[in-house]
């Protein structure tokens, strides 16, 4: 199956004078023609005209949407040309025991490729008997704060 490389040019917005073109719409023929043949010559083959929208800027913090006629070419690659992507694949050395796994504690031991969980423990309790998350022993002054007997800074 042959691949294939595209090339989007802008269409011409005004034709080109020409001896034999003598109203607007056969010089903007002429202009397209020009233009086509122009690419040509570099081995592109026309495959289609577009018509796309693009987001421009209007004024300092505006934006508009106009529509643009692109012309798209294309031309096949030779096998040279043609980049395929190298994959490697490396193993990761060492037994997949050495891999440590998170979750429930296992019932295996480490000499059958298991590992252990390590164990977590309940929240440490501040001095005051509260658990929240302030550790510091100091308080911000907050409403509750002052509902559980904290002084103010």
């Amino acid at each position: 199956m042959p691949r294939y490389e595209y090339k989007v040019v802008a269409a011409p917005r005004q034709g080109l004078k020409a001896k034999t073109a003598r109203t607007p719409d056969e010089r903007f023929a002429n202009a397209l023609a020009t233009l086509i043949n122009d690419i040509a010559r570099d081995g592109w083959e026309y495959l289609r005209t577009d018509t796309l929208p693009m987001e421009e800027r209007k004024g300092l913090t505006g934006r508009s949407v106009s529509y643009k006629n692109m012309l798209v070419f294309r031309r096949a690659l030779d096998e040279a040309q043609i980049q395929t992507p190298e994959v490697r694949v490396t193993a990761i050395p060492g037994p997949a025991a050495a891999v440590p796994r998170l979750g429930a504690p296992s019932r295996g031991t480490p000499e059958d490729g298991t590992a252990r969980a390590p164990a977590v423990g309940p929240a440490l309790a501040r001095a005051d008997g509260r658990t929240d998350a302030r550790t510091d022993g100091h308080s911000d002054g907050s409403a509750d704060d002052k509902k559980n007997g904290a002084a103010a800074p």
